[in-house]
């Protein structure tokens, strides 16, 4: 059941996803709203500019049936006459189609967004199978379609009817005027019925358009196999993930240790912790942490300062200290300034002292660790306190 589930598309799409769709050029489109939007927009235009387009298309007409002999006679005055014509006529007609063009590219991109994809545009040739072409007919997308087919025909024909039923006195006495109040009057009755069905496309917009936005965010849903291979694809796998910080680890500790030669004294706790402290006398920083660490880690550096001849110091409270509070690379605080002051003192003391001259300086004890700094003190009041 387990299996099951995983395979089943129940997650919605993730944002790479839905880029690689619309790389693919797979985006939301309702060729409802850019109908709608097309006629309204047409039926718009016409109403505000068809005084204009009547009166300019009657005087290209009346110039084109007006006899002229020139005309007939000769090709090239034809020619220029007719160019004439048509392009007034197209002058006239250039604001409705600008319009038209400006709302064809609003409405198909209003839904979805604008994508350029030329993967869109490559043949697919599983489309010619006769198999899927017949799966495809009789689809649930295509019975909506056919459903929003018949209820656009209905819509159409029913306020075609309504308003020819309505207005069939008017119509009929348009038989009985003059042809140009007939034309006016028919425009009237063709532009009001227009308006009625580009304001009942409405109500099928309206139910197209979120079906088309939940159809395609349905048609991306991913599995929960999906959405795990998608992060293993960005992310990376965790075994290779984890190889990767496991190397990266080792390269660090062997940097680590390739510096615990050249630290001026190792503080050890004495077995749990070690730490590496170098310091410049030219420099005017404080001294360094170039190594750290515990278990195994401080038993490594412990023998690698031994086989150096790196000095030793069991100071547990500052090696506890320095370890918790200093990361590799970074100065000591000023809180433990004293404390590695004077192992550094028994350093340099140790440097000048010659076995068999003397005695060997003495080994610093009860350094000065502030006990906010030992995390032994911290876990101890915790421990009263609880």
């Amino acid at each position: 059941m387990a299996e099951e589930s995983d395979l089943e598309k129940t997650e919605a799409a993730t944002p790479r996803r839905l880029e690689k769709a619309r790389e693919e050029g797979q985006v939301a489109r309702s060729r409802e709203l850019n109908t709608f939007l097309l006629l309204a927009c047409g039926v718009s235009m016409l109403w505000f500019l068809g005084e204009h387009l009547f009166r300019s298309f009657r005087g290209v007409l009346r110039a084109g049936l007006w006899f002229d002999p020139q005309v007939a006679r000769d090709t090239g005055v034809m020619t220029v006459s007719a160019a004439k014509s048509a392009f007034q006529a197209l002058t006239s007609l250039l604001p409705l189609f600008g319009a038209l063009v400006v709302v064809a590219i609003f409405s198909s991109v209003a839904l979805g967004g604008l994508v350029f994809s030329s993967k869109a545009l490559q043949p697919k040739f599983e489309r010619l199978n006769p198999i899927k072409g017949v799966t495809r007919m009789f689809s649930a997308q295509t019975l909506v379609e056919l459903i929003k087919t018949l209820a656009k025909a209905a819509v159409i024909g029913g306020i075609g009817a309504a308003v020819i039923w309505n207005y069939r006195e008017e119509m009929i006495a348009l038989m009985h005027t003059t042809p140009s109040e007939a034309l006016t009057g028919g425009m009237r009755l063709v532009a009001l019925c227009c308006a009625l069905i580009v304001g009942a496309l409405i109500l099928v917009v309206a139910i197209d358009a979120p079906w088309q936005l939940w159809s395609h965010f349905k048609k991306l849903r991913m599995s929960r196999q999906d959405v795990k291979q998608e992060h293993k694809e960005s992310e990376g796998d965790p075994h290779v993930k984890g190889r990767i910080r496991q190397q990266q680890r080792a390269m660090a500790s062997r940097r680590m240790m390739a510096e615990v030669p050249k630290a001026d004294v190792v503080v050890t706790n004495p077995t749990h912790y070690a730490v590496a402290l170098t310091y410049s006398e030219q420099g005017t920083g404080a001294p360094r942490v170039v190594a750290k660490g515990s278990g195994l880690v401080a038993a490594r550096i412990r023998e690698i300062a031994q086989e150096h001849k790196v000095p030793l110091l069991s100071a547990p409270p500052l090696a506890r200290a320095l370890h918790h509070h200093v990361e590799i690379g970074q100065e000591i605080p000023v809180a433990l300034y004293g404390a590695v002051a004077q192992v550094l003192a028994w350093v340099y003391q140790l440097r000048t002292w010659q076995p068999g001259i003397g005695m060997p300086p003495e080994r610093p004890g009860d350094l000065p660790v502030p006990p906010d700094m030992d995390p032994a003190n911290k876990n101890g009041q915790e421990l009263k306190t609880s």
